[in-house]
């Protein structure tokens, strides 16, 4: 039987190619390096995408500008850490999206930080520095950071009173911000700051809550990451008379400083919820 959806794909592929092979033509230098097992993109590729993409942006925002506001169509592709972009940006989306019923959002959910130009992202919520460099971004927000541990592992362990004592537990590493090893803290406007160590390190925010949730060590969290198992006492704040560094949260987007009318509705109501 003739498999008409991979004979669809074949053709896309191949006509896909073609298109690009003629403008590589055209242009005189290379889009895409490919190679047997993949293709990847060149920087004079990259540099004609996001040329590309601004001339698209500008038509949608004439066609957009033409309608209204309250018409804005097409689809918004977003990129959000796991657990901060399901417990805190997607239960918004209803309110987001009853505004502007004609859009439709594609969610990446990750904590890796992807190539947004690559992936064809228009919009990235991300937590901490930023080295996105030429990207556009807006602060959304600062998040309070604390330190949480499982009952159990704190019945066997100890509790540590001060940010020394964290030398003789394990700690959690997570990704990104969430995975230093020196963990800095503030009291009384003196600044300390201690070498800790753990057996897990895990990659995504996820794999941070099961490993302490399942008592295998000291982890850092947010209130809007951890509020509702503390306030169950499922997790227990650790070192409370200290404060650690916020970390801040921002919208990033790969057009440049001027983002689409799409994207700019999505920032705007994000900043104003999240404020």
């Amino acid at each position: 039987m003739v498999n008409h959806t991979a004979l669809a794909a074949d053709a896309s592929a191949s006509t896909a190619q073609c298109v690009i092979g003629e403008l590589e033509t055209r242009l005189g230098v290379k889009l895409l390096l490919r190679t047997t097992r993949r293709i990847t993109m060149t920087n004079a590729g990259a540099l004609f995408l996001t040329r590309a993409r601004d001339v698209l942006a500008d038509i949608e925002d004439a066609e957009d500008a033409a309608r209204g506001v309250d018409s804005l169509r097409g689809t918004l592709r977003i990129t959000i850490p796991i657990v901060y972009g399901t417990r805190n940006i997607i239960p918004r989306l209803p309110r987001f999206l009853g505004l502007h019923p004609l859009l439709r959002v594609e969610l990446s959910v990750a904590d890796e930080r992807q190539n947004l130009v690559v992936e064809g992202t228009d919009v990235a919520i991300r937590l901490g520095p930023l080295n996105d460099s030429g990207f556009g971004a807006r602060k959304l927000a600062t998040l309070s950071r604390f330190l949480v541990a499982a009952p159990s592992y704190l019945a066997e362990r100890g509790t540590p009173k001060t940010p020394a004592d964290l030398a003789s537990h394990d700690c959690i590493f997570g990704p990104g911000l969430f995975g230093r090893t020196t963990w800095s803290f503030t009291r009384n406007s003196a600044e300390t700051s201690v070498d800790v160590r753990g057996r897990i390190t895990t990659d995504s925010g996820p794999g941070v809550f099961a490993s302490v949730l399942a008592g295998l060590g000291i982890a850092m969290m947010s209130p809007i990451m951890a509020g509702a198992e503390i306030e169950s006492g499922t997790l227990v704040p650790v070192l409370k008379s200290y404060e650690l560094a916020p970390v801040d949260v921002y919208a990033v987007f790969p057009a440049g400083p001027r983002p689409s009318t799409k994207v700019r509705a999505l920032i705007n109501f994000l900043a104003a919820e999240l404020s």
